[in-house]
């Protein structure tokens, strides 16, 4: 796989704030080689974040994020700084862009304290060398660099890879639960929800993962699931399904195997698996008129039997014996006031980097408000949450 392949979720995110006017999206284009933003000398040009996954040398496979300025004004103003506070949730490295000509100010100070408090490692760039009178020193948090000339940019960008090199940590999304050799079986149901012509991410990021691993892979539907097990010579070392089969597979699949989910494990490489599982519990003791949160973190056409609109509510009603009420979110929408929740149930995640989705956990967890995933959620409505999490129990993150 080409490290352009790396899908947007695994890429660092790095994003470039400033005021307007600083220069910001000069930078960035400077940066990458690209005329990514619109560059004008009007303020406030960069209107919405602009987002381009892209190979950056010598950085590899990241997502570069333009932000408008922060301290844009008006009402129209205050939305385009609201979106800028929210691409600060899936934010891994934070550049803020000053222009050298004014210096560091009242809101840029307030932004880097904003990312101290955040633990976001961050760069601040001092663009417009070229026309101060006396060039600021480089120090471990600023870089000096003219987006017009190109000085300083090289090493702006070597700092940046510098920084994904001492964050970068080797996670598993599953191979360190199993061996190389070992047989592994991927029950992925095709139905009206399936898309077209290809599987879907998790699935195909498992399934690459283990290859890579030496493992031998076998894919099947949930009907085919218990004629694709006899036909084996021996048995897997684990099963893995997707959650909304969970219960015909847990009866196909003999109690000596393990078995567990795309979304469990998706859990655990990219959130708090422990508060996840500690919110299912709260799924049993609902009333009739509590407000449910369901959120999705990918944006997709709703199916006449889509999981969380249709299916999970009803399984939530029937396994809860009450009628809640349900409100729904998808992709980057997250609500920033929790309060009104007596539970969020979200997905897996696998649209949403690591960084935004530990931060929706940690905003339901200083709201009071407990989370649990789609995988958990279903498992332990169906009985076999303990069975699902024996595979991770051993190494809960």
């Amino acid at each position: 796989m080409s490290l352009n392949s790396t899908v947007s979720a695994e890429r660092p995110h790095i994003a470039f704030f400033g005021r307007r006017n600083a220069g910001k999206s000069s930078v960035v284009n400077a940066v990458t080689g690209q005329r990514i933003s619109v560059v004008s000398e009007t303020l406030g040009t960069t209107t919405d974040p602009v987002k381009k996954a892209m190979e950056l040398l010598p950085l590899g496979p990241v997502v570069i994020i333009d932000t408008p300025g922060f301290d844009d004004e008006g009402a129209l103003g205050e939305l385009r700084v609201e979106r800028t506070r929210e691409v600060l949730r899936r934010t891994d490295i934070a550049v803020l862009v000053v222009d050298g000509t004014v210096g560091l100010t009242d809101a840029d100070e307030k932004l880097i304290h904003e990312f101290v408090s955040r633990g976001l490692p961050y760069l601040i760039a001092i663009n417009k060398i070229d026309l101060a009178e006396e060039p600021p020193q480089w120090d471990e948090h600023t870089a000096c660099v003219s987006a017009l000339t190109g000085e300083g940019i090289g090493e702006l960008k070597e700092r940046l890879a510098h920084i994904i090199d001492s964050e970068d940590k080797e996670k598993y999304i599953v191979a360190d639960l199993v061996e190389e050799g070992d047989i592994v079986v991927l029950v992925i149901p095709i139905d009206e929800s399936a898309p077209k012509g290809r599987i879907i991410l998790p699935q195909q990021q498992t399934l690459r993962e283990l290859l890579d691993h030496h493992c031998t892979v076998v894919c099947c539907q949930d009907t085919e699931l218990k004629t694709t097990l006899s036909k084996l010579s021996g048995k897997p070392a684990l099963v893995i399904t997707d959650s909304q089969a969970f219960r015909r597979v847990s009866a196909d699949v003999p109690a000596d195997i393990p078995l567990t989910s795309f979304s469990i494990l998706f859990a655990r490489y990219k959130g708090d698996l422990d508060s996840l599982i500690q919110g299912a519990n709260m799924l049993k003791n609902l009333q009739n008129g509590d407000q449910i949160l369901i959120s999705e973190g990918c944006t997709h056409h709703r199916q006449c039997g889509d999981i969380g609109t249709v299916k999970l509510p009803a399984w939530i009603r029937g396994y809860s014996g009450a009628e809640p009420e349900f409100s729904f979110t998808s992709g980057g929408t997250f609500p920033d006031d929790l309060s009104e929740y007596k539970v969020i149930v979200h997905c897996g995640g696998c649209m949403l980097n690591e960084k935004e989705m530990k931060h929706r956990q940690n905003a339901a967890k200083a709201a009071g408000v407990p989370m649990v995933n789609y995988g958990i959620a279903i498992a332990a409505m169906n009985g076999i949450l303990d069975r699902a999490l024996q595979p991770v129990k051993g190494m809960l993150i």
